[in-house]
């Protein structure tokens, strides 16, 4: 086996790009027998989400091993990869290259394991992408493209990624303002699922928040925005209602987490607004979350009881000693992922000895039945018993030593004493014997 692996992700190239090569569910199937289909290829895994489009790819390899894994030859293999995935997506491939990257051998398990402890997120230690990774490897599971070899390497990086989560702090602190504000929601209303949002914006700010929620099992959102079609351009993502900002007022008295970022220059919530809107919800909490500079929601609306009104700066110290411990526990996570890779690749040469064992068993197998066969038929024939098992004896060490001492001859006629040392160590044979 050799694993290689070639991807682009948020690091390497723009949302364009990345849009140009997502992998959309319903292609998956034609996409992964197209990959499947290049010479050598074994098995593949295509993980596709919106920061990355990679491919896992288990590559036969014949002949000598160190031949097979030669910089020449994984140059083969990526620029293979790399016409493939410009071909399938009408891309050209010059600009893909620019913008890819290579690895194989070690270095792939060490990048899986990387990207499903989050470490390789836009987002430091964000959780959702090894639930990404699971259905990736599940899907090329289901088509019978992942097997054996890049089953064993996927699932040790899920077991790496829960030993990260659980012995570090990875995950624990929010680490941007959007995951700020839906931690605090959390901590305010212990279940998001039946709860009602209205987010105040259409930028990448409020698209966050949105996606965030909706990973906490928020179904119900509307989005409110100067501009209609940006409305729900961006609703359309993600299920939920575009209105213009006119209709706040209408919307206010159903939700129950509101979350704004705008460019206004103007607050564009006040407190007469939510005093009323509390007022028709009978003063069930609201939790107000103002992410704009300037402020879109007037100070003071959080002299309201019922109102939870938080600004960028309430939660910039969450946010600073979320930086600061998920560094710390990168850093950790390093080392977890060190240890893993040593791991993997003792588990994979200790593979590699129980197949040299299997063939070295079954040559010893071959040798003991030839020479018990001809034991018998000298018995057959009236000969001595104890000449016959002087013979068989004979026989059976003659046979099985005969070849490596020719090639440990050979060898120290070449200068290779290590492989002298070597049969000493294996048949623990000191200097004198």
């Amino acid at each position: 086996m050799a694993l290689v692996l070639l991807g682009i992700n948020h690091n390497t190239a723009n949302v364009t790009l990345r849009e140009k090569v997502a992998f959309p569910p319903e292609k998956m199937a034609d996409a992964m027998q197209g990959v499947r289909s290049l010479q050598h290829v074994s098995e593949a895994v295509i993980v596709s989400t919106c920061n990355r489009t990679e491919l896992y790819i288990d590559v036969d390899i014949e002949g000598d091993q160190e031949q097979e894994f030669s910089p020449e030859r994984m140059q083969q293999e990526q620029q293979k990869l790399l016409q493939w995935l410009s071909d399938y997506h009408g891309i050209d491939a010059t600009e893909l290259g620019t913008c890819s990257y290579f690895h194989w051998r070690e270095d792939v398990i060490r990048h899986l394991m990387r990207v499903a402890c989050g470490l390789d997120s836009m987002v430091l230690g964000e959780p959702q992408i090894l639930g990404q990774i699971k259905s990736a490897f599940a899907v090329a599971k289901d088509l019978g493209a992942a097997g054996s070899d890049l089953g064993k390497a996927f699932q040790e990086a899920f077991s790496i990624a829960k030993e990260v989560r659980t012995d570090t702090a990875i995950g624990e602190n929010p680490v941007s303002v959007a995951y700020a504000a839906v931690t605090l929601a959390e901590q305010i209303f212990s279940e998001l699922r039946s709860l009602n949002a209205l987010l105040i914006g259409a930028g990448h700010t409020i698209e966050l928040v949105a996606r965030h929620l909706i990973e906490r099992g928020v179904k119900r959102i509307v989005i409110a925005n100067r501009t209609l079609e940006n409305a729900v351009k961006l609703g359309d993502k993600f299920g939920a209602r575009g209105v213009l900002l006119s209709d706040i007022p209408a919307e206010l008295e159903h939700a129950d987490i509101i979350v704004s970022s705008t460019n206004s220059q103007l607050p564009l919530l006040g407190k007469g607004a939510v005093e009323r809107a509390l007022k028709s919800r009978r003063h069930k909490p609201m939790l107000l979350v103002d992410l704009a500079v300037p402020r879109d929601i007037e100070p003071e609306v959080g002299q309201i009881s019922d109102a939870y009104l938080y600004s960028v700066d309430d939660i910039r110290d969450v946010i600073e000693d979320g930086v600061k411990s998920r560094a710390q526990a990168a850093e950790q996570a390093s080392a977890i992922i060190e240890r893993g890779v040593e791991e993997y690749l003792r588990q994979l040469r200790a593979l590699n000895a129980v197949a040299t064992l299997r063939a070295f068993r079954g040559q010893a197998d071959a040798i003991r039945q030839a020479e018990l066969e001809k034991a018998r038929r000298s018995l057959e024939k009236g000969v001595d018993a104890e000449q016959v098992l002087e013979s068989l004896a004979r026989g059976l060490t003659n046979k099985l030593i005969h070849t490596p001492s020719v090639q440990m001859k050979k060898a120290s006629a070449e200068g290779r004493d290590e492989v002298v040392r070597l049969v000493q160590e294996l048949y623990q044979l000191g200097d004198e014997s």
